[in-house]
């Protein structure tokens, strides 16, 4: 089984690779490292050189291969800025991360198709940031949920409390709404960074059974990156191009289905 982590904080090339090489070393075989509108292109440009390094060092590793994508964090102020910024980055990348918190912009999030990740919803609020409105929101629009390790991590006393409490409910709404759900480190260096292992058991102790946290850091985030290797080729949701000698195939094989129906019609 490959583990997921969605959530790495790109910073530039060489603390991306120290960043990625630790995160491997620690059991994860898929990250996504997140940028903000204005360091995204810019990141994009060392993007196959990365990955090619990356490759050289690990190709003695007897483990399967890695994979490497740069995804778009958002800090929208308001809902115009958030549909601004989505719409001109939706076919840039392959991943579109909203960060949470007020409560506009967490509905929003959820309504909206376009984008991918709705990440803690809880940031700085004395709720946890979703409803079983949002909830059933979520779910109908395939939006996914994010809860970060780091926030449990880098807080204390009353704080933290409050946290987990938020964990515990989003999950909760999770297990009665079954909207998609993922766990990332939300590492920004190596001292961040935790195993599947170690979340795993963390959030056992919040309620997540050992197979539903499996399906946060491996089922849920592959679906997500399957679904957008496939997004280019989507005219609208659950209409997708097809190849013209394909089509043409198709033609071919209505005209004689045609035929066959119009025989039919004069013997009769």
């Amino acid at each position: 089984m490959k583990y997921y982590d969605l959530n790495l904080k790109g910073n530039n090339y060489t603390a991306d690779r120290e960043l990625i090489l630790e995160s491997h070393r620690l059991g994860w075989d898929y990250f996504n490292l997140l940028f903000s509108p204005e360091k995204y292109e810019i990141a994009s440009e060392y993007k196959d050189d990365l990955i090619a390094d990356l490759e050289d060092i690990l190709a003695l590793n007897p483990r399967n291969k890695i994979g490497l994508e740069f995804g778009v964090e958002i800090k929208s102020k308001n809902q115009n800025e958030l549909h601004k910024i989505s719409q001109k980055f939706r076919n840039k990348t392959k991943f579109l991360s909203v960060l949470g918190g007020d409560l506009g912009i967490n509905r929003a999030v959820c309504e909206n198709r376009r984008i991918d990740v709705l990440s803690r919803p809880y940031f700085k609020q004395r709720v946890c940031g979703i409803n079983h409105v949002l909830a059933k929101e979520a779910f109908e629009n395939n939006v996914t949920i994010e809860l970060c390790l780091n926030d449990i991590l880098s807080s204390y006393l009353s704080y933290r409390s409050k946290i987990m409490a938020h964990f515990r409910e989003i999950i909760k709404l999770h297990q009665k709404f079954n909207f998609p759900l993922i766990i990332t480190t939300g590492s920004s260096s190596i001292w961040d960074i935790r195993s599947p292992k170690d979340i795993l058991a963390i959030f056992k102790s919040l309620g997540l059974s050992y197979e539903k946290s499996n399906k946060c850091i491996f089922d849920y985030p592959k679906s997500i990156i399957e679904f957008n290797n496939k997004r280019e080729d989507m005219i609208v949701l659950g209409l997708k191009k097809i190849d013209k000698n394909v089509d043409k195939s198709i033609d071919k094989n209505i005209d004689k289905i045609m035929d066959i129906d119009m025989g039919g019609e004069d013997e009769t």
